[in-house]
């Protein structure tokens, strides 16, 4: 099983480690890429600050960030499941795992990145500020650059087993599963439930996806299909409904009724 996370835009920046290697990433097939976009970013940043403000959608008091990038090659890096911080991430809670659960983590998740491609929890890189729908000069839109290359890291990750799609719309751009490849794969919708009506709500979504991947790190249980991740859910505590498959994969409906 791989799960595969979405970035948070909020990062924690590493106060001390070694600089990035781009060729101590998991994934290595990626690093091509990975050096093309931030080379460009890096670059961006340092040469034209206003326009990297403009591309990286940032605020007068957010050029912080932009001078933050132009030094991603050498400032100090820390573990993926350190630097990714927000509402999924808290409520996952990488730091509070089990032994046992931690070492599922890392074969088990991976985070999309708009500079890596995918990271696994133990990578180390930097914070770094990068859209997904971002659109660097001299390589075009982030998501089509990793439209190129991303599918056989996913595709290995997964290895025969079951994807659990957890991205968000912007980041489920950079990779669509072939027909036959959607068979394998789960993407999973919060809805909460409230006085009869049922509503995506960011917060409810965000947080329930984090609960979700910490149960199934801590349980251990490694379901092949949409059908039994379903089944695997409804066992933790959750309600869930299976949908039809579609060429994204078979949409599972968590229903929350409270946070």
């Amino acid at each position: 099983m791989l799960i595969l996370l979405p970035p948070s835009e909020g990062k924690t920046a590493a106060r001390r480690g070694k600089p990035l290697d781009l060729a101590a990433l998991s994934s290595p097939v990626l690093t091509p890429t990975r050096a093309a976009l931030l080379e460009a970013l890096t670059t961006l940043c340092r040469e034209d600050p206003e326009k990297a403000a403009a591309v990286l959608g940032l605020g007068p008091a957010q050029r912080d960030l932009v001078e933050r990038n132009v030094d991603l090659a050498t400032t100090p890096t820390a573990r993926a499941d350190a630097i990714y911080t927000g509402v999924l991430y808290d409520a996952l809670g990488f730091d509070t795992l089990s032994p046992a659960a931690r070492r599922r983590a890392t074969s088990r998740v991976a985070v999309t990145s708009s500079l890596f491609g995918i990271v696994r929890p133990g990578d180390r890189i930097p914070a770094y500020r990068l859209s997904g729908d971002a659109v660097l000069p001299g390589v075009g839109s982030v998501a089509g650059a990793w439209r190129e290359v991303l599918g056989e890291a996913i595709a290995d990750g997964m290895r025969t087993g079951l994807l659990v799609d957890l991205r968000s719309s912007t980041y489920a751009a950079f990779w669509r599963p072939t027909k036959e490849l959607s068979r394998k794969v789960a993407t999973v919708r919060v809805l909460h439930e409230s006085g009869g009506k049922r509503t995506v709500v960011s917060h409810f979504n965000k947080a329930t996806k984090g609960r979700i991947v910490r149960a199934l790190l801590e349980d251990g249980a490694d379901p092949r299909t949409p059908k039994a991740l379903a089944q695997t859910l409804t066992r933790l505590g959750w309600t869930v409904e299976v949908g039809e498959p579609t060429p994204r994969g078979t949409q599972l409906d968590v229903v929350v009724t409270a946070i």
